[in-house]
């Protein structure tokens, strides 16, 4: 077995994988009314710029990726129609701005991953495995929670919300009580409101905690159930048993979905200034020009 120093000095670079619909809507709900001279709002596409910006010239990654949502029903929404039902359309204002943030990140010469049927947590995953197989260190961007689960010894996650917070391993058991892997069987007792995984009725987050904490998996849960000592949770896992594996099913996040990765056209490459400064002036953002 290799040791510590061995998996380390193996490692050729770091990939820095951006959660993009994290950025945005932070961006849109952070800076409001900006709009240029011709009323298009542009709120979201500076406030996404700016992030960027940031991340290439502080964190300096040797490679890097943008991940979006693809606006077609996914796979989660066709197995329980009820995925993510709360969640509010995606605003006007956001929706006009969505083509302007795309062609930022092309200008930054950033590859662009989205897939029909998938969310972009599972493109994420997927290309967060693929590269760790190719003895890259990964950053994940995000400040989604269920994010969390990815992390293990060659990927980490950044939320930089505020002062930044590098997530590995030991950070991940001190915020949500779990080790990463056993975030969707923690989210598949206690739910989760904000993509509407039902969970286990009846079963809170400290209830969940006791429980994983104590048998790990939802399988093994419900494979020892009678060694519950809560009745109330041990009656509701076994009424409730089919309902707990979906929503286990929902929450884990994809690391195999079918698409080519080529890590080569990921690595950081000269900004195309000239379209840059061309989409900057329409967008009226003046005082970026000078940043590229």
């Amino acid at each position: 077995m290799k040791d510590t120093i061995d998996l380390f000095s193996e490692i050729k670079g770091r990939f820095y994988l951006i959660d993009s619909h994290s950025y945005i809507y932070r961006a849109f709900y952070a800076i409001r009314d900006l709009k240029n001279s011709k009323g298009q709002m542009t709120n979201a596409v500076y406030g996404f710029t700016n992030m960027l910006l940031k991340i290439l010239k502080e964190e300096k990654p040797d490679y890097i990726a943008c991940a979006f949502d693809h606006p077609k029903t996914t796979w989660r929404a066709e197995e329980f129609t009820d995925y993510k039902i709360h969640r509010k359309p995606m605003p006007d204002d956001l929706k006009s701005q969505m083509p302007y943030i795309k062609e930022v990140v092309n200008g930054f010469n950033i590859p662009i991953f989205e897939m029909p049927g998938f969310e972009a947590d599972d493109l994420i995953g997927t290309i967060a495995k693929h590269v760790t197989n190719e003895s890259l260190e990964v950053t994940i961007v995000s400040s989604d929670k269920d994010i969390l689960q990815l992390v293990n010894g060659k990927i980490k996650v950044l939320n930089d919300r505020g002062e930044k917070i590098y997530y590995d391993r030991n950070a991940v058991i001190e915020k949500m009580g779990v080790p990463p892997e056993n975030i969707p069987d923690f989210l598949a007792l206690c739910g989760d409101s904000s993509d509407n995984i039902p969970g286990v009725d009846g079963i809170g987050q400290k209830g969940a905690l006791s429980l994983i904490n104590r048998f790990n998996t939802i399988e093994n849960l419900i494979e020892n159930v009678n060694e519950i000592k809560n009745e109330k949770h041990r009656r509701s896992i076994i009424k409730n048993k089919d309902t707990a594996i979906l929503s286990k099913r929902l929450a884990v996040i994809k690391t195999d979905v079918p698409f080519d990765i080529d890590i080569h056209n990921c690595r950081i490459k000269e900004f195309n200034r000239e379209k840059l400064e061309q989409l900057f002036k329409e967008l009226e953002f003046n005082n970026l020009i000078n940043k590229i």
